[in-house]
């Protein structure tokens, strides 16, 4: 391959990176005023100024970009969970510490959202899940069922999995639409509320 060919590949590439990107910042914004089962592949392709052939080249679907939002929301947040493990001294100081990091995770998302808005757009609040609210409910789950295994006590694995994401979700979803966004005592109600349910869980076993 010539060195003109080389460059001109390389430039290709970047350019299709660029247009990926675009589109999920753009679909990151919409899901997140609009809710995903509201948002349509329209509604993604207006905000990014590419056709939507160019939309196509990359995605099927907004399914297909809701995945990809989630992996990558996944992967941002998996380090910051992984050291709220390695940090804690048992069961209770990780819930504290990854229910904390998880709010102060979702309100940077929201900071983000608004940041590449224009001034003039209306204010943005968040109805239902995001990509990244989802990416790291599965995360979290994990995380749990690890913990119960680790800290000895007896309680469905399953279940207080479901009810600590049920609160963090529920709690984090009051949480965006408050302005203030408070992420502290977000995290100081969520966190109680759980870790209260499991003494009382753990006395009755």
């Amino acid at each position: 391959m010539s060195q003109v060919a080389y460059l001109s590949a390389g430039k290709r590439e970047q350019t299709k990176q660029a247009n990926r990107q675009t589109i999920l910042d753009a679909a990151r914004e919409v899901f997140g005023q609009m809710g995903y089962e509201q948002a349509t592949v329209r509604d993604i392709i207006r905000r990014t100024g590419l056709s939507i052939g160019a939309f196509y080249n990359y995605f099927r679907s907004k399914e297909e970009v809701f995945e990809a939002l989630a992996d990558d929301g996944a992967r941002r947040f998996a380090p910051i969970l992984r050291a709220e493990r390695e940090k804690a001294d048992g069961f209770e100081a990780f819930v504290t510490g990854a229910i904390r990091a998880y709010y102060r995770f979702l309100a940077e998302e929201r900071d983000n959202w608004m940041e590449a808005r224009s001034p003039d757009e209306p204010q943005l609040h968040v109805h239902g899940e995001t990509p990244e609210m989802k990416a790291v409910y599965d995360e979290v789950r994990t995380a749990i069922a690890e913990g119960i295994e680790k800290g000895g006590f007896e309680v469905d694995p399953d279940y207080l999995a479901t009810a600590c994401i049920g609160v963090a979700r529920e709690v984090g979803d009051k949480m965006l639409q408050r302005r203030p966004v408070d992420t502290e005592g977000a995290a100081a109600f969520a966190t109680a509320m759980i870790l209260t349910g499991l003494k009382g869980l753990t006395h009755a076993t």
